[in-house]
């Protein structure tokens, strides 16, 4: 048994837990982890009394902030009730949720399959997208066209979609088969040259097309994207782009699969990233906001078009995961819609969103580092540059990464920056006033971080 003080608990932590994408030897060199007691709204409680912003709400993923007793009682409620399910039974709370998913989801997105998690949704869409293939009597359809710097997930199938630097692959090796990489559509660093939004945005829906040209459609099984790219720091693509990536696909027969993980319920400004640009997807995959992360939760949504392809004899999906639907984390997302619906939060994420971007745009004049300022809704990054007008990436990004990242910490911020990015995704409960207190920090901080490093004036 582990005693209280936050001594044994970050001492056990060392000992016995296999933290998230962290050496333990790192982790205790640097004196951590960091034990957290407690937390409400945007901020959190260390054991030493000491209060933080969680400028990231876990993983982009607490949406409605930390604290919220509503939805701890919802799920004390439902597991008093009955905590489980018997096999080829059903749960209220469990089809309520699936109700209440196709009463909000775009298009005729109306058929649910829950599951725990994001990665859990994304392999989940991917089995339902080649059983489709083999219903509609097209087996050949296999490869899945997902874009450079985007990240689907960490289980088997899903970490080869997306090519993200964040994560190393080379220990899971050999590569998924039918893996097929499209550019990323980041307006700030165009892989195509595109000099606006509006030309990287085709010049990359493009790049789709012709990708499934040379490989034959007939091979093509599926496009997953995110309607914001997270790993290249909130990308926001030119408006023409998902609505000409929907005819491409509908043209070729295939499926559109729109990962809403990080930017579904709210995160955005809109219920889901998608309904910027009033495109409705074959499958959506959702988690995180979904619970706020209270429970383990997620989902895959599935059209109604493609669904009743699965209906009758020997045509049902051959898939489960023990804790799809589970009952009690169905209760905690219920509760959580309703907190997002009762107190605004998607127009507050909207707005306040707005806010924060307009903050951080309002630093570039007093700091020549910061070379664009992007996201959507409460999504929002900084690139950092060694020289604004050529774009040039920061010669010794690492360090100077690693340095913001100290002065955050002094400051009250649990936020982090790497890859030449300050990305932030807070609680949707986020106020104006909190927002102030990020931003300074972060201006604060820069500017130390500047002239310590020696970096030229205002430009």
């Amino acid at each position: 048994m582990i005693s209280e003080s936050a001594g044994s608990v970050r001492e056990a932590a060392l000992k016995y837990l296999w933290m998230h994408n962290r050496s333990w030897v790192q982790t205790g060199e640097e004196g951590g982890p960091r034990v957290i007691t407690g937390g409400d709204g945007v901020k959190v409680v260390d054991s030493e009394g000491r209060t933080w912003i969680d400028v990231n709400g876990g993983y982009n993923s607490v949406n409605v902030g930390y604290g919220r007793s509503e939805i701890a009682c919802a799920a004390y409620d439902q597991m008093r009730r009955i905590a489980f399910y018997p096999v080829g039974t059903a749960i209220p709370p469990t089809v309520e949720l699936c109700e209440r998913l196709a009463g909000i989801t775009p298009g005729t997105l109306s058929r649910v399959f829950p599951v725990s998690g994001g990665s859990e949704a994304n392999e989940t869409a991917l089995k339902i997208a080649r059983a489709h293939a083999r219903r509609i009597g097209e087996p050949g359809r296999y490869k899945v066209i997902s874009r450079e710097g985007s990240y689907h997930g960490a289980t088997g199938g899903v970490l080869w979609l997306g090519s993200s630097a964040v994560y190393r692959r080379q220990d899971f090796e050999p590569a998924y088969p039918g893996m097929v990489y499209a550019p990323q559509p980041n307006p700030y660093r165009c892989p195509l040259g595109g000099r606006t939004p509006s030309e990287c945005a085709e010049r990359c829906a493009r790049a789709v097309e012709d990708l499934i040209l040379f490989h034959g459609p007939e091979t093509v099984l599926a496009f997953i994207g995110e309607p914001v790219a997270i790993p290249t720091g909130a990308a926001v693509p030119g408006d023409e782009y998902w609505p000409m990536i929907r005819d491409i696909c509908s043209r070729y027969g295939v499926l559109l699969i729109d990962d809403e993980v990080i930017c579904g319920f709210g995160r955005t400004g809109r219920w889901f990233g998608i309904e910027h640009w009033d495109v409705a997807p074959d499958i959506m995959t959702m988690s995180k906001g979904i619970s706020s992360s209270y429970l383990p939760l997620g989902a895959a949504v599935v059209s109604r078009e493609v669904a009743d392809l699965f209906v009758g004899k020997d045509r049902s999906l051959a898939h489960v995961f023990t804790s799809a639907g589970h009952p009690v984390a169905a209760a905690a997302g219920l509760k959580n819609i309703d907190v997002i619906e009762s107190e605004g939060l998607v127009q507050n994420a909207a707005e306040v969103g707005a806010y924060l971007k307009d903050q951080l745009e309002g630093m570039k004049a007093d700091h020549p580092i910061i070379g664009d300022v992007r996201g959507l809704g409460l999504l929002a990054a900084v690139e950092l540059v060694g020289d604004r007008k050529t774009k040039a990436r920061l010669e010794d990004q690492d360090r100077v990464c690693e340095r913001l990242s100290e002065k955050f910490e002094e400051r009250g911020l649990l936020l982090r920056s790497s890859r030449g990015l300050i990305a932030m995704g807070p609680p949707l409960c986020i106020t104006r006033a909190e927002v102030d207190e990020i931003v300074h920090a972060v201006d604060v901080s820069l500017w130390e971080v500047e002239g310590e490093l020696g970096f030229p004036g205002n430009v």
